[in-house]
């Protein structure tokens, strides 16, 4: 056997030894003799093992190339994970270190380092996160599959191991997904049997299998007469897995044998046991994990010492099995039928051999770059009992390799080895092999040396590489085979293989293949003297050819449940023929058409025009030596030079050659049906033909543009054609899917011949103004639409957080790198003082200070309110970080002091209300660093004096008996500074929440609580970190976390919430508790909470409870506090009941009864329940607030209104809202307080919703007759006052106005009505006037004298009522009109001096209602959102900081369950920045108006020139508005991405439109005559840098800008190609394709540059690819001129017309060529010069001229038929169809000539 193969040499790399040795040395470990020195263990494994995300295999280049070979050392409970002499990680586990492995699971991206200890798992993410899983079970080994891990248990696997580390461990267990960055949801509530059963099945199987890291492991089954066991062998030892395809390789020790398992998941369906019923759960661990048997062998007393997976030649993989002590390999071939495409399908064994073998390892060698599958191609190298190192692929040895002669002294310096040993290198002999990773393996020699070599030089060649390809694919087995051993064996050619450039590796190459064509070529005129065939000689001649032909089957081969034959080999050619020439013939005319489907792929990338004229060189050859004279001509007209080797011959060959240029042209001319298919390489036609595919899918993409049927995946072509899913109108749309199925973008678009993807980008252009909704997002980048691939990858960029998906990548433009945004100034230091301040405090010295606001100034809001200063004047109302400015006045009379307390009081009052209106203003506008603590923006009570140089003066307290004057304010602030953090995509982070709790309870954090449950963040809170909170007894912080919990489980009834709350409601409790004393305050957040959590719930039970609650007679001290715990209890029952009518009081008719009592109605139809007491009622002592058994109406009546308006809301119920009238007597309405006078015109209104109208006739037709005409004639004095109560009547009259208008402002809340907007804004006006007389320019709306009869206070609250009615309506709006009322507003307060803290409360909610969330949020007239908003807009306004005697101040806050983001931003998708783009949006029409009412939006639509067009259509859906991270959010979170064409300005830098006249300005430039040319430098600048600033004014698109760059300055000598690039940049540009400036220049400079070097005689080519190129572009232009392409061409027709005319002008001015052209017709042969072979072979290709023996038969055809004188053209024409017209006159003018 030795001396039949070749053999070549191992290049050394360097000594090896385990870098973690270095590593322990480096860190003072590792001193010699401090550790035993083989208790380490190491491996090196691909860094794609550990890559993360998974590497696409189907990308070629391997990881390792680049960053070399990783190693994971393991020593003790370290691992220490390196590259090179680079330390990449280190593993600390608590225990000792058993195992480790790298395994990648199902659902998670990241490689997992899955690490064995004794009693424990642990698995590491690549970025360091951990996952202990305790083992009560003891585990051997661990064995990565494909998707996941396979644990196998020891023999005493039965045992429990119960240890105090797997108990710490199982805590790990329940730790929530997302802490370890894992996403999958695992099911919590899983069935108790299930979990039995499942537990007990882990501790009886043998194998366990590990799905996700979260899951506890499963038990395995085998399958075995269709039926499933589970596994309970602990014989059967786990000896290899791999992590590619589902196989598991195992030894069983009692029945000695080896078996193959195929690992399968069956549903639990399938899979029913007798002993277990197990119900099918929803989570991944309802598939069982199952094993069948697909192959078992019998073997000797041991399992196998080595088991791994290689390739056989034909790309079927091999299970090999080593048995050392029969040192013999044995290879299991094995078949995958992967039809299905899902999962692998059936695996079966097919056949095995063995070979001897001492050691063997798994190497990348013969065909390095390629895949079958998922499976690198991968060979084996076998060392022999003879120490000879051979390498196998399947089981045909290739060659022996060798260690090279001599390694120089140098190597050996580190070694400590002498130079005598180095010279007598060749002495050592190798002892084994280990390690091998790709192409290097360590190699061990006899003296102990370890050597890391590499068996493959680089760099290697990639056309060789797809030449193998190509024929491994294309040629019969046999001969693939044969030519594999001839290429690997041959001894004689390593000389030239010797050199480490990549050319060497194709001249062995083509060597080889021409020392055939020279021995065996028949028909070669001259021969070569015929070389002997040694290699192939003393192949066939060997022992080990005759064994292995004549082998009988071994004792191992008979014990294989084989059906095959193994001595039918079908590697090899048969004896008879191996030294047949008629075998070569054959094997050299497959060769050479597989490698012609390979030239004809090769010339579709315009990166490989070398290797394709190497490979044309080597085909000439292969033609010539078979006689094939067609395909010689072929290669010479493609490349001329290479025919000088060859003579003229003459041939009868009548082959042609396909040309896939050639039928390019045929179907834009003819269509695809009438095309030749023998144009199209048989082999590209075959599937699954991994070297042709390029050319594959370019033919493919041509046939279904050009009018190819589609059955399946194969077209009517004969080609195999993937199509992604979406909906395709037309054959453009079906193209475009084809290409994102074949995942061919705009980078291989750019690889292709431009005549040849110009037909491509017809079809992406044609799809790009309006695509199919339903495209793939890579589909919409294909076509340059990547605003529709953000808007289609919303959610997901939601889910991954990534926008740079890999397939995205791959079909965007390579040079289409993303601009970085421009950043707009956020920071307070950032923003120009003068902007910031103004008259009041002017001249402070400004420091930048946190003031919570911040964060306000984005590039969205500066878009927005950008072009005035309105934000910071808003910003600078709601600040309350820096002391006010107090102006003391020049003649005090009273002391300074005193007057500066007085002013810095009232100022106080103003401060403390302003955190409400900065809450509304930042709601939902910044996120924070869940690593940084949140920062509270300071109150500050202090003044500052700017006449003593901003002298700071405090306020104090202890004069005034206030008590706690801040505490409130500081709640309130906390409130604000939570709610300007916007809901996070994921949960917040319940252990961030505990993070910002202070060590000591304080009312800021309990208004951070209040705020996160606002925004639903405390659903992460536990039980028990409530009760954390609870048991710090601060009561404020108790009422912060009971409304938060509540606002976060608003309507789930949540029984422990419930309980929790409930609680605090101490009339609840059971007359047996001891008494709590629990705040009134408390209480009433408790009922409120009810309230939220039942919602809309109509809970029968609780709302009898909280109508008890209403009329609760008061305890004790609580009586202050009365009315507002009424308010809460009728709100949260209203809540409970929300919008729910009659219908929610089911059988109990007395409900409505008893809430009338409350109200104090005088009509009661169920008189028995009106003098009875609840047992509630028992419970609690007759207070000051009860007479008896009469009702304090007083104290119910406000409650039980907003129950009854709530309940009835929008029912139009005109029972209820009569029984609520208004008193229409006099005498009646001196008994009904006016401010129940104002809830009841509310309630009323609320119940009948659908007649609230914006007009004033509205408004009056709500005041009662009596009313008006009382408060007509009293204002025109007509009556006397005497007669009845003037001050009552006029009291209602105000009263009623304010609730209508509140109504007003609750109905068309967030519509921006204008006429709702203008009539709240005239009556404010008008109450303003009443207040302080401003001039008013239209006729009153109000009584004249209001002042007379009705209190200053009243008035003011009436006013503030009214202005935050009108901010509703205005939310988010940032009206200016508005905007300077409230502002006037909140000077005139204090310009006055009556600060009243109630009305500053309301100017500040109304300021940020005007801006809420700085502009992006507006309110939702939802059930619930109304209900919040009256909450929160209850008519009495507190009188100070601590006023909560009639309503809660935290209810204030409850608007934001009111609030939606409802905003779109247009945001440019190449520059990422918002930009202004005109937007349609239409909206159903209401019945009332026709505004935009958002919750009934159809569509909206991108619309104007200046950007693509695009169009949302939107499903009507029950919600109003999608809240931040909905799936369904068609906006993506407010963000509408848009695509500008090329050609316009952005909005904001051209806002009418006049500099989008690019043809002018463009012109302007270009058609300066020959002024550039001229000697005038400055007007050539000029010019050129008006190119330049042009292009980039109008463009984001680098290319673009780059080309115009380097027009204008690098080519100023070349003034005719800078006055063709003006228009093309302008055509270009103008019509926004900038990827057809690469065909235009392609074209352009060819055609030039073909004629400039046509004069001096030098060619920069010595080729004629491009002119098929340019050809299959014309005939793209008649094709359109022709209508078989639709829509109009992409490319200037009478540019590419030009062209053709250039061309032919070229030619008819050469002397030579019809001279020549005749000479080659006649005798075949080309002419002696140079330069005129390329000219002839020009000419030839763009007339189509056929070779010289098609052309005489065709003339001998014609000749007879043809009368003397009469021309031959038309019957020519006939016969060659394809020949230009120009062409067949030349032969026809030869023939004449002929005659002559």
């Amino acid at each position: 056997m030795a001396p039949a193969i070749g053999s070549r040499r191992l290049t050394v790399l360097r000594e090896f030894r385990p870098h973690g040795l270095a590593v322990e040395e480096a860190d003072g470990e590792g001193a010699p003799g401090a550790r035993s020195p083989q208790d380490y263990d190491y491996f090196l494994f691909d860094p794609a093992l550990a890559a993360s995300p998974v590497p696409d295999p189907g990308d070629g280049a391997s990881v390792s190339g680049a960053d070399g070979d990783h190693e994971l050392f393991v020593r003790g409970n370290q691992i220490i994970w390196s590259s090179g002499s680079r330390v990449h990680k280190r593993y600390v586990s608590p225990n000792t270190v058993i195992m480790a492995s790298w395994c990648r699971m199902d659902t998670i991206s990241d490689a997992l380092l899955c690490v064995l200890q004794v009693d424990t798992l642990s698995l590491y993410n690549v970025t360091g996160e951990v996952v202990s899983i305790p083992l009560p079970y003891a585990v051997s080994s661990i064995w990565p599959l494909p998707f996941g891990l396979l644990l196998q248990k020891s023999t005493d696997g039965g045992r429990m191991v119960s240890s105090s580390s797997s108990l710490l461990n199982a805590r790990d267990l329940n730790r929530p997904n997302k802490e370890y960055g894992l996403t999958y949801n695992v099911s919590c509530q899983a069935n108790t049997m299930e979990t039995d059963s499942k537990a007990n099945g882990a501790i009886i199987s043998s194998h366990l299998i590990l799905k996700h890291p979260l899951e506890e492991p499963q038990a395995t089954y085998f399958e075995e007469k269709e039926k499933l066991t589970m596994m309970k062998d602990f014989d059967e030892k786990t000896i290899w897995t791999s992590d590619t395809i589902p196989l598991m390789a195992s030894y069983h020790k009692g029945k000695f044998q080896h078996s193959v398992w195929q690992i399968d998941g069956a549903n639990y369906q399938e899979a029913m046991n007798e002993n277990t019923m197990l119900p099918v759960s929803c989570d991944i661990s309802s598939h069982k994990c199952t094993f069948r048997k697909i192959w078992q062998g019998k073997c000797p007393q041991s399992a196998a010492s080595k088991v791994f997976l290689a390739t056989d030649f034909d790309g079927l993989p091999i299970i090999c099995f080593l048995l050392h002590e029969q040192k013999i390999l044995l290879a299991v071939r094995i078949q995958v039928d992967d039809t299905t495409e899902e999962a692998f399908g059936d695996i079966k064994s097919h056949m095995s051999w063995n070979i001897p073998a001492f050691a063997a390892v798994p190497v990348v060698v013969t065909r390095p770059r390629v895949r079958v599958g998922v499976l690198p191609f991968t060979d084996i190298l076998v060392l022999s009992s003879d120490n000879d190192l051979l390498l196998y692929s399947g089981k045909q040895c290739l060659c022996r390799y060798t260690l090279p002669t001599e390694l120089g002294k140098g190597f050996f310096s580190n070694c400590g080895l002498n130079s005598v040993i180095s010279d007598t290198y060749s002495d050592l002999k190798i002892t084994s092999i280990a390690d091998a990773v790709e192409g290097c393996i360590n190699v061990t020699c006899n003296n102990g040396l370890m050597l890391r070599c590499s068996l493959r030089k680089n760099p290697s060649s990639s056309l060789v590489s797809d030449c193998i390809n190509a024929m491994a694919e294309g040629l019969q087995s046999c001969f693939y085979s044969h030519f594999v051993s001839l290429f690997w064996g041959d001894s004689d050619a390593t000389y030239l293989y010797s050199n480490s450039h990549v050319d060497s590796e194709w001249e062995y190459f083509s060597y080889e293949i021409k020392r055939i064509c020279t021995e065996y070529g028949q028909t070669l005129p001259t021969k070569s003297p015929i070389l002997p065939s040694k290699a192939w000689d003393f192949l066939v001649n060997s022992k080990y050819h005759a064994q292995y032909c004549k082998r009988a089957p071994t004792s191992y081969n008979s014990l294989l449940p084989v059906s095959y034959d193994t001595h039918k080999t079908i590697f090899n050619p048969q004896d008879e023929h191996s030294t047949d020439v008629s075998y070569y013939i054959r094997f050299m005319r497959e060769t050479l058409e597989t490698l012609h489907a390979l030239y004809e792929n090769l010339k579709l990338n315009i990166l490989r025009k070398e290797d394709l004229g190497c490979l044309a060189s080597l085909l000439c050859t292969i033609a010539s030596s078979l006689g094939e004279h067609t395909y010689v001509d072929y290669y010479c007209r493609d490349f001329p030079l290479n025919l000088i080797e060859f003579p003229s011959l003459a041939s009868t060959s009548l082959r042609t050659p396909p040309s896939l240029f050639r039928w390019f042209e045929y179907c834009l001319h003819y269509g695809c049906d009438s095309a030749k298919l023998e144009d199209i390489p048989t082999l590209m036609r075959k599937q699954k033909v991994s070297a042709l595919s390029w050319g594959r899918k370019v033919a493919s993409f041509y046939s279904l543009l050009l009018g190819a049927e589609r059955k399946g995946k194969k077209l009517s072509s004969g080609l195999y054609c993937e199509v992604a899913s979406g909906s395709a109108r037309n054959i453009e749309e079906l193209t475009v899917l084809a290409m994102v199925a074949e995942k061919f973008g705009r980078q291989q678009l750019d690889l292709l011949p431009v005549g040849v993807s110009l037909v491509l980008r017809h079809a992406l252009d044609k799809c790009r103004d309006s695509p199919p909704d339903d495209w793939p997002a890579t589909a919409y980048v294909l076509v340059g639409r990547e605003d529709l691939a953000m808007a289609k990858m919303g959610s997901a960029r939601k889910d991954n957080g990534l926008w740079n998906n890999d397939n995205l990548t791959l079909m965007s433009v390579p040079y289409m790198l993303h601009l970085q945004p421009v950043t707009i100034t956020t920071t307070a230091s950032d923003i120009p003082i003068s902007e910031v301040l103004n008259s009041e405090d002017s001249d402070s010295v400004y420091k930048p200070i946190e003031d919570g606001m911040e964060h306000i100034f984005t590039s969205t809001t500066q878009l927005r309110f950008g072009h005035d200063l309105r934000l910071n004047e808003v910003r600078r109302l709601l600040c309350s970080a820096r002391p006010v400015a107090i102006q003391t006045p020049t003649n005090p009379s009273v002391s300074d002091q005193d007057l500066q307390q007085q002013q810095l009081w009232n100022f106080a009052q103003r401060t403390t209300a302003l955190p409400f209106g900065r809450g509304a203003f930042t709601l939902a506008t910044t996120y924070t660093l869940l690593t940084e603590v949140l920062v509270f923006p300071k109150l500050v009570l202090a003044g500052r004096l700017p006449a003593q140089q901003n002298a700071t003066v405090n306020l104090d307290l202890s004069s005034r008996s206030v008590s706690e004057f801040k505490s409130w304010a500081e709640f309130h602030n906390g409130v604000a500074a939570g709610l300007r953090l916007a809901p996070f995509p994921e949960k917040m982070l319940r252990t961030w929440i505990q993070y910002n709790r202070p060590s000591e309870p304080n009312f800021t954090h309990a208004g951070l609580l209040l705020a996160f449950g606002l925004h639903e963040h405390l659903r992460v809170l536990t039980m028990t970190d409530a009760y954390r909170y609870l048991s710090q007894e601060h009561d404020i912080t108790t009422l912060g976390l009971l409304l938060g919990l509540a606002a976060s489980h608003r309507g789930t009834m949540d029984p422990a919430i419930s309980k929790m709350l409930y609680f605090h409601v101490p009339s609840r409790h059971p007359s047996s508790t001891p008494e709590l004393e629990l705040p009134t305050l408390l209480q009433s957040a408790a009922v409120m909470g009810i309230g939220l959590l039942y919602e809309s719930s109509a809970h029968a039970l609780t709302m009898k409870i909280l109508l008890g609650e209403i009329g609760r007679r008061s305890g004790g001290d609580n009586v202050l506090e009365r009315e507002g715990y009424a308010v809460a209890a009728g709100s949260a029952l209203g809540f409970v009941a929300l919008g729910h009518g009659s219908d929610a009081f089911g059988f109990m008719d007395t409900f409505l009864d008893r809430l009338f009592e409350y109200i104090g109605s005088k009509e009661v139809y169920h008189e028995k329940h009106l003098n009875a007491t609840t047992a509630d009622d028992q419970s609690g002592n007759t207070g000051q607030m009860m007479d008896g058994a009469q009702i304090n109406v007083d104290v119910t009546a406000p409650g039980a209104i907003i129950a009854l308006a709530l309940i009835f809301l929008k029912t139009e119920s005109e029972e209820i809202a009569a029984r609520l009238g208004i008193p229409n007597t006099f005498f009646d309405l001196q008994y009904v307080r006016p401010d129940f006078v104002m809830l009841r015109i509310i309630a009323r209104n609320l119940i009948l919703w659908s007649r609230i109208q914006p007009t004033k006739g509205w408004i009056d037709s709500q005041i009662p007759e009596t009313v008006k005409t009382g408060v007509s004639n009293m204002s025109e004095g007509t009556i006397d006052s005497d007669e009845f109560d003037a001050e009552a009547l006029f009291q209602a009259y105000v009263n009623i106005v304010t609730g209508a208008c509140i109504a007003l402002g609750l109905k068309y809340a967030g519509s921006r009505n204008g006429d709702a907007q203008e009539l709240l804004y005239a009556y404010t006006i008008h109450f303003l006037n009443e207040i302080k007389h401003i001039p008013v320019r239209t006729a009153s709306i109000l009584p004249k004298g209001l002042l007379q009869y009705v209190d200053r206070g009243t008035l003011e609250l009436c006013l503030h009522l009214i202005v935050l009615s009108l901010s509703l309506v205005m939310a988010g709006s940032g009206n200016l009109q508005i905007f300077r009322l409230l502002r006037y507003l909140r000077g005139r307060m204090s310009a006055e001096g009556q600060v009243n803290y109630g009305l500053q409360m309301a100017v500040s909610l109304a300021i940020g209602f005007l801006f809420l969330g700085g502009g992006t949020h507006t309110f939702s007239t939802q059930n619930s959102g109304i209900a919040a908003l009256l909450i929160s807009l209850y008519p009495r306004l507190p009188a100070g900081p601590n006023d909560n005697r009639c309503h809660l101040q935290a209810f204030r806050h409850l608007y934001v369950i009111a609030t939606e983001p409802r905003w779109v931003q247009t945001v440019d998708v190449d520059t990422e920045l918002p930009v202004y783009c005109p937007l349609e949006v239409t909206v159903a029409e209401t019945e009332y108006y026709d505004e935009t009412n958002y919750c009934e939006l159809k569509s909206i639509r991108v619309c104007g020139p200046r950007y693509w067009p695009q169009v949302i259509k939107l499903t009507p859906e029950d919600k109003p508005w999608w809240r931040s991270g909905d799936k369904t959010d068609p906006f993506n979170g407010g963000v509408l991405y848009i695509k500008r064409k090329v050609g316009s300005c952005s909005y904001s830098d051209d806002p009418i439109g006049c500099q989008s006249l690019i043809s002018r300005a463009m012109h302007e430039v270009c058609d300066m005559p020959s002024a550039r040319c001229s000697n005038k430098p400055n007007s050539i600048n000029h010019s050129a840098n008006r190119i330049d600033q042009l292009v980039s004014t109008y463009s984001a698109n680098p290319s673009l800008i780059a080309f115009a760059k380097l027009c204008s300055k690098s080519w100023k000598n070349r003034c005719n190609f800078r006055e063709f690039c003006s228009p093309v940049l302008y055509e270009c540009m103008s019509k926004d394709r900038p990827s057809l400036l690469q065909v235009y220049i392609s074209f352009y400079t060819i055609i030039e540059s073909m004629w400039e070097h046509l004069k001096i005689g030098h060619f920069p080519f010595y080729d004629s690819l491009f002119l098929p190129n340019l050809k299959v572009a014309l005939a793209y232009n008649e094709a359109i001129v022709d209508g078989r392409i639709t829509d109009g061409g992409i490319i200037q027709s009478t540019f590419l017309e030009s062209l053709m005319k250039r061309v032919g002008d070229i030619f008819a001015e050469l002397p030579n060529l019809k001279d020549n052209l005749h000479r080659y017709l006649t005798t075949g042969r080309w002419p002696d010069a140079q330069n005129d072979v390329v000219i002839l072979s020009w000419y030839l290709q763009w007339y189509n001229i056929p070779p010289p023996h098609v052309v005489a038969s065709a003339v001998e055809k014609v000749r007879p038929r043809v009368p003397a004188g009469v021309s031959i053209l038309p019957l020519l024409r006939l016969l060659l169809p394809t020949t230009h017209l120009v062409g067949l006159m030349e032969i026809e003018k030869l023939q004449t000539t002929m005659k002559a």
